[in-house]
Formats: C-alpha cells, structure tokens, sequence
C-alpha cells in the first residue's frame, strides 16, 4: 500500500497517520527505550526476517514485545507509513518500525527509514492515529 493509500484511509476512519515523532513515542514510551519491550536486543519479541516466518503475523503473536502503552508490533512486522515527510518538499515520507523482511538490526523504533509515496510492497503498511 502506497502513503496515498495509507493517508487516504486514515482520512476516511476520522484519523490520521502518526507523525514520526508521534510513533516512535508511541514505541520507545516516556522515557525513550531502545526497543518497544526495553534496552535488550531480543530478536524473538519481534516479527523480523531472523524469525523465519517471512510474512504478516496475527497481532498476538509477539505479545512480549509489546511498547510501554501495550501497542503490539512497534518492532518488525511491517513497516508502517508516517505523516512526516523525510525532507520538506522531498515527496519521501518516513517509515518506521521495519519489517518481517529486515534483519533485526533495523528493527530499533529510532532508526530512520524513507520512500517515495507511491512505493508499494508486500512488507509495508500503516497504523492509525486518533485526531487531537
């Protein structure tokens, strides 16, 4: 699914897609961990390529990798499309969170990660926001 995509079904469900900032909060919680569980890189909280499964898991899988606000797959899974462009005006916006296709490495919610738009792939989705 495209940002397009993305953004236009958050608009549809009264929502939004997060902004950078507001994602990674959501996934490092208030005092700003390494991972979504804590400071341990513990490959098996986490839907990354190291798990073998080479596809989307049901939410509860990796309940021990759950962030500090109980928000489930902030770490592997799929990457997951921002409202916030990488540069302004540059049309690339930001992802985050990585996918079941990454090696773990890339999985730390502080890793930066970017596309055009219009990239469409297999490993690639969104979560919504509510509106303030």
């Amino acid at each position: 699914m495209t940002w397009h995509d993305a953004t236009a079904y958050a608009r549809w469900a009264g929502k939004s897609l997060p902004s950078a900032r507001q994602w990674e909060k959501s996934a490092r919680g208030q005092r700003g961990r390494i991972y979504a569980w804590g400071i341990e890189p513990t490959a098996a909280k986490a839907n990354t390529a190291e798990a073998g499964i080479d596809a989307t898991t049901p939410v509860s899988r990796f309940q021990s990798g759950a962030s500090p606000f109980g928000i489930f797959d902030m770490c592997g899974k799929v990457w997951e499309w921002c409202s916030s462009e990488e540069d302004p005006g540059s049309r690339q916006y930001q992802l985050k969170g990585s996918a079941f296709t990454s090696p773990f490495e890339r999985a730390a919610p502080s890793l930066l990660n970017a596309a055009a738009a219009s990239m469409k792939e297999n490993d690639t989705g969104f979560r919504c926001a509510a509106l303030a």
